[in-house]
């Protein structure tokens, strides 16, 4: 009873809070949000999870069930991931929305989770051919926006780099680090049998497929595809210790993966602007977005100044107005400055 009066007594303010979070964002984030309420309902159906949910052994041949990627992320069984996936959906719409656009935030949604559908499927299929375990392809029932939401902590990195999430005594942890610990979390909640192991494979997966389609396919409105940033690099999602040896792996990878073509090598250019003749240099596999973001720091610096400036703005209107009710009178080789009346200047007309 006491858990519940406190709930009770919080109402209000949650209600608030919750109309604050939702307010200003698009119509894909409240459709999303919309949706997770209503499939949750669902889930109480017995054969929710088989029917709604991506069963390996049937994604693939001979069931296809090809609807299973695209409504798997909507379905959860515990209303506390509900919530959790609605506060996240609705925080990646007040991040991401207002710099991609709202097409950009529903093409990331549909390729990180379809992504994260069939790299689960592909993976229980591997562990079935080495264990010969049938349930491994047959009660294992992937759902829910856990893969999404690791995916958004990699466009919060690639977006805002250093900025501070946790201060603690052993350092302060930056949105740098997040994708790892959200994968470090995972494991913990597995291990300790607080969730099910197809959590921790669909966060790693949602990890890569975010990491893979941001790096390298990822349209921007200048035509460019893809971000080449150093800080952006596979290996920056772990410890500096250990960031030589998996960027000589990484690096390895997708040499091989460019020589397939499945990636291809991504050319930076550079507008050296104080050259008269306007040269152009482009430079192969390395294109950053260092300099759109400096640009978007700059911005939001500008849009503080200027609300400071607005609220400055009467003081300086009547600065002006006493301005325009002074007259400069002359007086010999000095310049003297007074501060007149309409009425004194008419008398001063007069005499």
């Amino acid at each position: 009873m006491s858990v519940l009066n406190k709930v009770r007594k919080n109402l209000p303010h949650i209600k608030q809070n919750t109309e604050l979070l939702f307010n200003n964002t698009g119509l894909c984030i409240k459709i999303i949000s919309c949706t997770l309420s209503v499939c949750y309902f669902f889930s109480f159906w017995s054969k929710s999870s088989t029917v709604f949910g991506v069963t390996p052994g049937y994604l693939f041949p001979p069931s296809f069930w090809l609807w299973t990627p695209f409504t798997f992320c909507f379905f959860e069984t515990h209303l506390w991931q509900v919530l959790l996936d609605i506060a996240m959906v609705a925080v990646c719409g007040k991040l991401i929305e207002p710099l991609w656009g709202e097409l950009q935030v529903l093409v990331f949604f549909a390729i990180v989770n379809v992504g994260v559908a069939l790299a689960c499927a592909v993976f229980y299929y591997i562990l079935y051919m080495c264990t010969w375990d049938p349930e491994l392809l047959f009660s294992v029932h992937v759902r829910g926006l856990a893969g999404y939401l690791a995916g958004v902590t990699v466009a919060v990195k690639q977006i805002m780099p250093d900025s501070t999430v946790l201060d603690t005594p052993a350092g302060r942890i930056t949105n740098r680090n997040v994708p790892l610990y959200t994968i470090f979390i995972a494991l913990v909640l597995w291990f300790i049998g607080f969730v099910d192991g197809t959590k921790p494979t669909m966060v790693i997966s949602g990890v890569l497929m975010s990491w893979t389609y941001l790096r390298f396919y990822q349209r921007h409105t200048n035509g460019t595809r893809g971000d080449m940033a150093d800080n952006f690099t596979f290996a920056s999602f772990f410890p500096v210790i250990v960031q030589p040896p998996i960027s000589v792996l990484s690096n390895s990878v997708y040499s091989i993966f460019v020589k397939a073509g499945i990636c291809r090598k991504t050319v930076r250019r550079v507008d050296i602007a104080s050259a008269p003749t306007g040269i152009t240099v482009a430079l192969p596999g390395i294109r950053s977005h260092d300099m759109d973001r400096r640009k978007l720091l700059a911005l939001k610096a500008l849009n503080s100044r200027l609300v400071d400036t607005n609220k400055d703005a009467p003081r300086m209107d009547n600065i002006e107005s006493e301005r325009r009710d002074s007259v400069v009178i002359s007086i010999g080789d000095s310049e003297q400055t007074s501060k007149l009346s309409p009425a004194n200047m008419v008398s001063n007309k007069t005499t």
